[in-house]
């Protein structure tokens, strides 16, 4: 039974408005005379409203798949059901509201009405019954009123969870330090808060021109691969600064047949610039199913909070630079002391070599040495190169690139080696051992060349100014530890060379004392050496033992100042004779004091004819108080000495020299030493 009013004029309000589209409303009522009567009054009300009828819940759920109303109104028994079951598919924000009516009403029933999702309850009554279109208009208003103030509870809600999102990636952002941190936290509550499962971010890295993956879930995350400055869509989001929408990631019209092989057919994605105040460093992508729909207001907050992560990651790459600077300054500093601290320059540089791969982050580097006399460049030392050919290196200045770097003092700086190399060049390193990236400047110190520093990646590598600053400073200091080793080696030799020429001078001086005190040919040089030998049995050092050699040589060098008449006399010396002559000594000091070199020699000189039981000269000494050296001395002297022939005396046996030693052991001569002497020396 159906009742079309829209030839009745009216309206839901009490103003006279016109125009007013007409409302349908449903009428279950299986009691022929009551749906009549509210017929009637609809009609009434001229056609506002079109009002259709039916009998049944069975009917009115049809009707209501068929044609959705605005109002339901209800009886509350019905022959099939209740109208209350009306209201548990229809009574949400979606729907209709419902009218329930009841012939017999009471507060329960009243009650158990409104707790079921009823919007009013009416007692059926002539009067109730004529005054539904007011009723109906009533409750529309009132239903409005509920629809509205869900929406805005629900805009309510989406917006609190909108900015309880911004809060949570806000304060991760805040506290965060590392690129690594701030992007699992940005793919973790976007995912969580769009109920998705896959997204993945590409940050560009000027170094390579590319786009590459920097963190991901779900399936995005297993297919991520690096993307060429401006291709396939992120490229263009990345340049374009705008966000996209795909409604099929394999159609896209900007997919490349490559990239788009690796996403899921039929997905649907968002991609978001991820900026900072003043440029686009990556792309946020996040998939969905064919049937989830990406919302106007989802795109908004996405927007805000990749904003949000650029500016973070703006912020952890200037807290990233400041630590590599800090770094930087503490591996220079480590190659400062090791340069300063060291002689050898294999130490130097291999330190160097070690923080230039971690500074420049690299994968093999290589020092070449200028050969000045060849005018060729050799390999000094290189870190990083899975085979030792590279120590086989010898280039001509100006054959190939690290030629032409020490040839025309200039860097060579080659990205992509696959694309950029020249023929002819020296580059079968770079070939061999799969380097896609090349760099050299020369080393260069007050004015020399002193070689090349050659660097090699594995990937493409694009240099930054920073970058390129560190390895013009890294070049600074590998020049000057070859100019430091140069001229080290050059002190070496010059010193080498001055002590050949002191030691020279000073076995002169002993052949001249020789040749004028008449002694033996030879005398000094024996008792040098005898001496040396014994007391390198008796502890000395070897650097000690270089001064207690010259000490030997030079023992009477003070007898240059005693008179001939005196020194060569052929009888024995009278005691004024032996008064002069026991000056000999401090007239060797004397000469020896003013020679800086020589002063570590001078125990043999001076103290050579003390005697152990304090009985010698020059200043009495007795015992251990004697320095060792001439202890050691004074043994070996005598023992050369008795053997050679004076011209006042014959040479002594050797068995007897050996007696003598031994008796006077404890008295002149030092008994330890002339144990030792006996044992292993003597001969």
């Amino acid at each position: 039974m159906e009742y079309d009013a829209r030839n009745v004029t009216g309206d839901m309000s009490d103003s006279d408005s016109k125009d007013v589209s007409v409302l349908e409303v449903l009428l279950v009522e299986d009691d022929p005379a009551h749906a009549e009567l509210i017929q009637r009054a609809f009609a009434r009300r001229g056609n506002a409203f079109r009002l259709t009828i039916v009998p049944s819940v069975t009917e009115a759920r049809q009707q209501i798949e068929a044609c959705p109303p605005a109002l339901i109104i209800a009886d509350w028994l019905l022959p099939d059901g209740q109208g209350t079951d009306l209201i548990g598919k229809n009574g949400n924000l979606s729907n209709a509201p419902v009218i329930l009516m009841t012939s017999h009403g009471n507060e329960r029933v009243a009650v158990e009405a409104l707790k079921a999702g009823a919007l009013d309850y009416i007692v059926k009554s002539e009067t109730s019954l004529a005054d539904m279109p007011h009723t109906a208009e009533r409750a529309l208003r009132e239903w409005e009123n509920i629809v509205q103030r869900k929406r805005v509870e629900q805009e309510l809600r989406r917006r609190v969870a909108e900015l309880e999102v911004v809060n949570r990636v806000s304060t991760a952002l805040r506290s965060a330090t590392r690129k690594e941190q701030i992007l699992n936290g940005l793919v973790n509550e976007v995912l969580d808060h769009l109920k998705a499962e896959t997204a993945i971010i590409w940050l560009y890295r000027p170094e390579t021109a590319q786009l590459e993956p920097a963190c991901g879930r779900g399936w995005l995350a297993e297919l991520a691969q690096p993307i060429d400055y401006g291709r396939c869509v992120a490229g263009f989001v990345f340049i374009s600064g705008e966000t996209r929408i795909s409604e099929n990631l394999v159609e896209d019209p900007l997919a490349e047949d490559g990239a788009a092989k690796s996403f899921l057919p039929g997905w649907r994605g968002i991609w978001i610039p991820i900026r900072t105040a003043d440029q686009v460093v990556g792309v946020m992508l996040i998939a969905f199913p064919s049937m989830r729909q990406i919302t106007a207001d989802e795109v908004h907050l996405l927007t805000t909070i990749a904003e949000m992560a650029g500016n973070a990651i703006h912020r952890a790459s200037l807290y990233e630079q400041t630590e590599r600077s800090l770094q930087r300054l503490n591996a220079l500093r480590t190659i400062d002391i090791a340069i300063t601290s060291s002689t050898e320059l294999s130490l130097s540089l291999s330190v160097l070599l070690t923080q230039a791969r971690l500074l420049l982050d690299a994968d093999a580097v290589v020092i070449l040495k200028v050969n000045p006399l060849l005018q060729t460049l050799e390999f000094l030392a290189g870190k990083g190169f899975p085979s030792p050919a590279i120590e086989n290196t010898r280039l001509r200045l100006g054959q190939g690139y690290a030629g032409i770097v020490a040839l025309e003092r200039r860097p060579v700086s080659i990205p992509n080696t696959t694309t950029g190399l020249k023929d002819g060049n020296r580059m079968d390193i770079i070939r061999t051992q799969a380097f896609q990236a090349y760099h050299a400047v020369p080393l260069v110190e007050r004015g020399h060349l002193k070689g090349v520093l050659e660097v090699f990646h594995k990937r493409p590598f694009q240099p930054q100014k920073d970058w390129l600053e560190t390895l013009d400073a890294l070049a600074g200091q590998a020049a000057i530890a070859i100019e430091n080793a140069e001229l080290f080696d050059e002190l070496e030799k010059s010193n080498l060379q001055l002590r050949l020429a002191y030691d020279a001078t000073i076995e002169g001086w002993s052949r001249a004392l020789d040749m004028r005190d008449r002694e033996t040919e030879g005398h000094t040089q024996r008792v040098a050496e005898m001496t040396v030998e014994l007391a390198r049995l008796m502890g000395f050092t070897e650097d000690e033992l270089i001064h207690i050699r010259r000490g030997a040589l030079l023992h009477d060098i003070g007898k240059m100042a005693i008179p001939d008449s005196i020194l060569n006399k052929p009888a024995p010396l009278t005691e004024s004779e032996w008064k002069i002559m026991r000056q000999h000594p401090v007239l060797a000091r004397s000469m020896l004091a003013s020679i800086e070199y020589l002063r570590p020699a001078m125990d043999i000189p001076y103290y050579h004819h003390e005697r152990w039981n304090g009985s010698g000269y020059p200043e009495g000494l007795k015992e251990e108080a004697i320095p060792l050296a001439a202890r050691i001395f004074a043994v070996v002297d005598v023992w050369d000495a008795l053997r050679a022939p004076r011209p006042y005396r014959e040479a002594w046996p050797a068995r007897e020299i050996e007696h003598f030693l031994e008796t006077e052991s404890r008295r002149l001569f030092d008994p330890q030493v002339v144990k030792v002497f006996l044992q292993k020396v003597a001969r």
